[in-house]
């Protein structure tokens, strides 16, 4: 597999490439020189399970407060720059674990590889960006449009620049809005390269069709054993490209750990209010480090039968349901009473 392959890298206390776990990275949308703000929701990102964080550098300001966000979080700290080469050294001078740029609107030759040449005496991996939409006109021309063999083709240029420049810790990441156009760069890039990626679908859109489009190119691209690090990149709160990403991960069987909840879709047998109490239990076992399956069903006529591979779950009635294990009724209970019964269930389950 290609991951298994890749080059090791270090950022920070974290270590990706040569078949070490996929991380799950996510980016603040706070002004990064508000340190308190950005710290506040890195903590958030920590909780739901973010294991590596990008801020933007677009000021000194921001670069300086990356040294006191550093010290109020607990994983690894990336800074993402665009355009001006300074803040590229600042923020590294200033604690960055990596640095995420685009060789192609750094600057000139000369102010890349003053960057380069910081990175490599500290020892800080960049990582090599490049979007679909910053493709380079003569690459538009050549390929008559964007084309994923266009956004390779970049991608490797800016590469080899920085091996020019004397220095290969590095990690690439080539994204596209398009999912196809990205699942195909991705294969493409996978067999010319042996460096770490990063993948994500970027500008995928908001929380629900973002969240579609994700899992459809993520899912492609994971099952082909390419990637070590990603980010499902949605216009919402952070904490839910998280969420999704340890879902995909876990759907794929890429990471184990967190109670995974199935739940029926409703029918004309449904005698509670399913949907509510499917949400109640995803938002409940959020609190559980369990590997576990949980399943909600919405009658007791096939509810325990068809999620018998559930280790635990609730099925309701009228005006009760059931508690259920490993597809065996453990007893009934009022239908009010049914997500307090789970909590216990769970508790006991955690001793």
């Amino acid at each position: 597999m290609y991951r298994d392959e890749t080059k090791v890298i270090s950022i920070g206390d974290r270590v990706i490439g040569g078949g070490n776990p996929i991380l799950i990275q996510s980016m603040t949308n706070t002004r990064t020189e508000d340190v308190e703000a950005t710290v506040a929701q890195i903590l958030r990102l920590e909780k739901a399970g973010c294991e590596i964080i990008r801020c933007t550098v677009p000021t000194e300001e921001a670069a300086v407060a990356l040294g006191q966000i550093k010290k109020q979080i607990h994983i690894p700290l990336v800074a993402d720059i665009h355009f001006d080469y300074r803040m590229a050294i600042a923020a590294m001078e200033n604690g960055a674990d990596k640095i995420r740029i685009n060789p192609g609107n750094i600057g000139s030759t000369e102010c890349l590889k003053a960057v380069v040449d910081v990175a490599k005496e500290r020892n800080i991996p960049i990582r090599v960006g490049v979007n679909s939409g910053s493709l380079e006109k003569p690459l538009l021309e050549k390929y008559g449009g964007v084309t994923a063999r266009g956004i390779v083709e970049s991608a490797l240029d800016k590469v080899h620049r920085i091996e020019e420049a004397g220095y290969d810790n590095l990690v690439i990441s080539i994204k596209s809005s398009d999912v196809l156009m990205c699942v195909e760069a991705h294969e493409l890039l996978a067999d010319q390269t042996k460096y770490p990626l990063h993948v994500g679908i970027t500008e995928s859109g908001t929380v629900n069709s973002g969240n579609i489009k994700s899992a459809l190119g993520l899912g492609l691209i994971l099952h082909q054993g390419i990637g070590d690090t990603i980010r499902v990149s949605l216009t919402g709160d952070p904490v839910e490209e998280v969420k999704s990403a340890k879902l995909i991960l876990r759907t794929l069987g890429l990471r184990k750990g967190g109670i995974e909840v199935v739940s029926c879709p409703t029918c004309g047998r449904t005698r509670i209010n399913l949907i509510e109490l499917a949400s109640r239990v995803e938002k409940l076992v959020e609190n559980y480090p369990l590997d576990i399956k949980v399943a909600v069903m919405g009658c007791v006529v096939n509810g325990p039968g068809e999620a018998r591979e559930a280790d635990l779950g609730v099925a309701g009635g009228i005006g009760e349901g059931l508690l259920f294990k490993k597809g065996e009724i453990l007893r009934k209970v009022p239908e009010e009473g049914l997500l307090e019964a789970l909590r216990e269930e769970l508790d006991h389950w955690q001793e």
